[in-house]
């Protein structure tokens, strides 16, 4: 983590999330990991792990032939291990695959990480030691962090990058505390913990699943869903300054051809419009609008079924067992297991990715309109004082290289050549990497929601509306109470900033604009 600075303590929330392994949401995932919420093992948790624990236990003293428990891991699960090793093998196997490279993940990722592994390992299936889970727990209510660096996993479990917080679980590796970059041990030592001393398939268990994938997705999904919510205000802030025609979004019109989304969409556009003249579309300047604003529903309905798809995938992930082998304790039982491959939540985040660019890219089309007199019926790229000014003209470039970038990150991820190790690990998803770059999409998402709510808040005031709704005005009111009227040239980009950060980026902003098209939550 050289050169990067320590990430601020956030305020710890007074609310606990608590683990049972079976209802964790991305909601619960955001408390932990943004707000620093505190987390509490279920009553019935502890119980079920020590009933997992006797059958691994029962496993080895009667040596029956098991995979990564009794065997090797991969190619080496032919190899019977002995039996006085298999707890020392279980420290090789932490140390052997902590192999990550590149900078350190941010803290909240680490948070969600080890969040989603500990509700995984609640749910049961694991067969791990029963005293790891709390430590687990106590780490994260410590903020103890463990340096995960960013690239290691190719999606068939995170193993070389959750390796690394094996390693602060037994004392080795490097950890944050406190924004200090301190040794495992001592991470530990300063937070009160204790080292865990790991038995057979511990160091498996620590490693296993795609808690990483699953935590930093919930995150994504987390924010996406928000970014959703701020394009539904910046297209509607735009219908205002464009006068658009609000007939695409009658209920008639769209239950004709019901795709996936559209219905809620339009209905989320109506609701901010709720209070202004354009819910009547008779208040509209022409018959027939722009794909970019006519169809607006359409494409933010599809970014809706993309998020449902991503989620029902992501859900199982959260509150599953993605271990291999698994425990079954009513039977006493140890299976081979594949629920640590995760095509379907690979498949959801690409999915994600691709409905994030179509949202982008007329996102930036409309901005575009704005600006042509011809199309708006506003001045020459909203400038009041006409050709010999630029007005908003150059920042339609910014915006095109935010779309650019957007679409270059939605590539899909999950049919990437797949690796065999040894002709036996012959298939991978990628789902770690294709939820990490969500989080960039984001965020480029945002500036360049940024741009049109800029362009379309100067077209408000260019085109004075005797009413706007409810929607509209807060997000005008907002982003005036940062950034005045464009009038003469000026420097434009500190401007996007302010408003990606301080207006779509603000909780308030963010809450208020919910309300209105969900109600109060």
């Amino acid at each position: 983590m050289t050169g990067t600075p320590p990430a601020p303590t956030p305020p710890v929330a007074t609310d606990a999330v608590v683990l049972d392994g079976r209802a964790l949401t991305c909601d619960d995932v955001a408390a932990v990991a943004l707000r620093g919420a505190q987390v509490v093992l279920a009553e019935e948790v502890l119980p079920r792990l020590e009933r997992d624990r006797a059958v691994v236990d029962d496993v080895v003293d009667r040596e029956v032939p098991t995979y990564g428990l009794t065997t090797g891991l991969g190619s080496r699960s032919s190899y019977a291990l002995p039996r006085a090793e298999l707890g020392e093998f279980s420290v090789r196997t932490v140390r052997g695959r902590a192999n990550a490279v590149g900078d350190p993940l941010p803290v909240p990722v680490v948070r969600a990480a080890l969040l989603a592994r500990v509700n995984g390992v609640a749910g049961g299936g694991s067969g791990v030691r029963p005293e790891i889970v709390p430590l687990l727990v106590s780490m994260l209510n410590s903020r103890v962090h463990p340096v995960i660096p960013e690239v290691g996993s190719i999606g068939a479990s995170d193993l070389c990058q959750m390796a690394h917080a094996g390693l602060v679980v037994i004392g080795e590796g490097r950890a944050e505390l406190s924004g200090e970059l301190l040794d495992g041990a001592e991470a530990l030592r300063r937070a009160g913990l204790t080292p865990a001393e790991l038995g057979p398939k511990d160091g498996h268990v620590l490693c296993s699943a795609s808690p990483l994938a699953a935590g930093v997705g919930a995150l994504a999904l987390h924010e996406a869903a928000a970014v959703l919510t701020l394009a539904q205000a910046v297209t509607a802030l735009t219908f205002e300054g464009f006068r658009a025609n609000t007939s695409p979004l009658d209920t008639r019109v769209l239950g004709l051809r019901p795709a996936p989304g559209q219905a809620r969409a339009a209905d989320e556009l109506l609701a901010l419009l709720d209070g202004g003249e354009l819910a009547d579309p008779r208040h509209a300047r022409r018959v027939q609008d722009p794909v970019s604003l006519r169809c607006a529903a359409q494409v933010h309905g599809a970014l809706h079924a993309a998020l449902d798809f991503a989620l029902a995938a992501l859900e199982p992930e959260l509150n599953g067992c993605g271990d291999n082998p698994v425990v079954l304790a009513d039977t006493g039982e140890i299976l081979s297991s594949g629920n640590f491959h995760t095509p379907a939540l690979a498949l959801g985040f690409d999915t994600v990715a691709l409905a994030l660019t179509q949202t982008a890219a007329i996102s930036a089309e409309r901005m575009r309109r704005l600006l042509n007199p011809a199309v708006s019926g506003l001045p020459a790229n909203l400038s009041p004082y006409g050709p010999e000014h630029s007005g908003f003209a150059p920042l339609a470039k910014t915006a095109q290289a935010l779309v650019a970038e957007i679409r270059a990150l939605s590539a899909p991820v999950c049919t990437d050549p797949r690796h065999g190790a040894d002709a036996v690990e012959d298939d991978s998803t990628n789902a770690a990497l294709g939820a990490r770059r969500l989080t960039t999409m984001l965020v480029r998402l945002r500036q360049l929601l940024a741009v049109e709510a800029l362009a379309a808040a100067q077209a408000v005031d260019l085109a004075a509306p005797a009413t706007m709704g409810r929607g509209p005005g807060l997000l005008h009111r907002a982003i005036r109470e940062l950034v005045p009227r464009l009038d003469d040239d000026r420097p434009c980009g500190v401007d996007v900033d302010l408003v990606s950060r301080d207006v779509l980026g603000s909780d308030e902003v963010r809450s208020a604009l919910h309300a209105l098209v969900e109600g109060p939550s």
